[in-house]
C-alpha cells in the first residue's frame, strides 16, 4: 500500500465516522470482570438452613431498574415552556448513553418563528463538532436543494434531529434511545408550531410516523404531531444516491406548492 492507497483509505475512514482511535474514557475491564465473578458467587451463596442442614430454595431476585427514561422525559418536557427552557432540560437528561460519547448538544437551527420544521435524523461528526444540525456536507446540499424554492434556515426554515447526541461511527440510533427522545421532539414541535414538517429519513420516519421504507413514503403527505408533514429523502443518502435527487426535487416542489395553497 503506497501513500495514495492509505490517504484514500483513511478518509473513507473518516467519512464513515471513526475519526478517533479510542474511546474517551479508560474502560478497566479487569475490575469489571472481578465484580462480574463477585456477583455470581453472591447469586449462588445462599444460607444453610437451620434445621436439616439445607439450603432454601432461592427466590426471584428482584431488579432494580432504576426510573424509566421515557417517563422522565416526558416529564421533563412537559415543564419545558420557551425553547431555551427545552435545551436546557435535554441537556439535563442523564438517561441517554449517546451523551457520554458525544461532543455538543446539537439542539437546532434556523428562524424559531419559520412556517416549515425539518427533521433529521442524528447529528454527524460535523454537527457534533459544531453543535447545529446539518453543516456538513448533507447541510450544504440540503441548503442548496431549498434555495431555488425560496427557503432557507436565514428566514423561513427551522432544523432539529430526533437526537440531539451524535452516535458512535454514525450508527443507527437503538429503538430505546429513539423512545426516550421523542417527548423532546414532540414539545419541541409544539414549541415551534411550524405550519409543515419535513421528516427526512427512516429514522425519522419511524419516531414520528412510526413507519419506515423512505422509498415508499416520500412524496405522499401524512400527518404527524397534528400537522401536515412531508416524508423525503435524507440529504446524506442522496450523496450516496444522487441518481435520486429528481425524486427530491420532485418532493422539494410539492413542499413549496404545499406553502403556496396555505398562503
Amino acid at each position: 500500500m503506497d501513500w495514495h492507497w492509505a490517504r484514500a483509505a483513511l478518509d473513507w475512514q473518516l467519512e464513515m465516522g471513526a475519526d478517533e482511535t479510542m474511546g474517551e474514557l479508560p474502560v478497566d475491564r479487569f475490575a469489571a470482570e472481578a465484580e462480574a465473578q463477585a456477583a455470581r458467587a453472591a447469586a449462588r451463596a445462599t444460607p444453610a438452613a437451620a434445621a436439616g442442614g439445607r439450603a432454601p430454595m432461592p427466590g426471584p431476585v428482584p431488579l432494580d431498574t432504576g426510573p424509566d427514561p421515557v417517563e422522565v422525559a416526558q416529564q421533563a418536557a412537559a415543564q419545558a415552556t420557551t425553547l431555551d427552557a427545552l435545551r436546557e432540560a435535554m441537556a439535563a437528561f442523564e438517561h441517554c448513553e449517546l451523551k457520554r460519547g458525544a461532543r455538543n448538544l446539537v439542539f437546532c437551527d434556523g428562524t424559531a418563528d419559520a412556517r416549515v420544521m425539518i427533521v433529521g435524523e442524528a447529528p454527524g461528526r460535523d454537527e457534533d463538532r459544531q453543535g447545529k444540525p446539518f453543516v456538513g456536507r448533507a447541510g450544504q446540499l440540503l441548503d442548496r436543494m431549498l434555495a431555488p424554492v425560496g427557503l432557507s434556515r436565514d428566514r423561513n426554515v427551522y432544523i432539529t434531529n430526533v437526537l440531539p447526541w451524535r452516535p458512535p461511527q454514525n450508527r443507527d440510533p437503538k429503538p430505546d434511545e429513539i423512545a426516550m427522545m421523542k417527548p423532546f421532539l414532540a414539545k419541541h414541535i409544539a414549541l415551534v408550531d411550524p405550519e409543515l414538517l419535513v421528516i427526512m429519513g427512516n429514522i425519522s420516519c419511524d419516531a414520528l410516523l412510526g413507519r419506515r421504507g423512505i422509498t415508499r413514503l416520500r412524496g405522499k403527505w401524512a400527518e404527524a404531531e397534528g400537522r401536515p408533514a412531508l416524508p423525503m429523502f435524507h440529504p446524506a443518502y442522496l450523496l450516496r444516491q444522487p441518481q435520486m435527487k429528481r425524486e427530491a426535487w420532485a418532493d422539494v416542489l410539492e413542499l413549496a406548492a404545499k406553502l403556496k395553497a396555505g398562503g
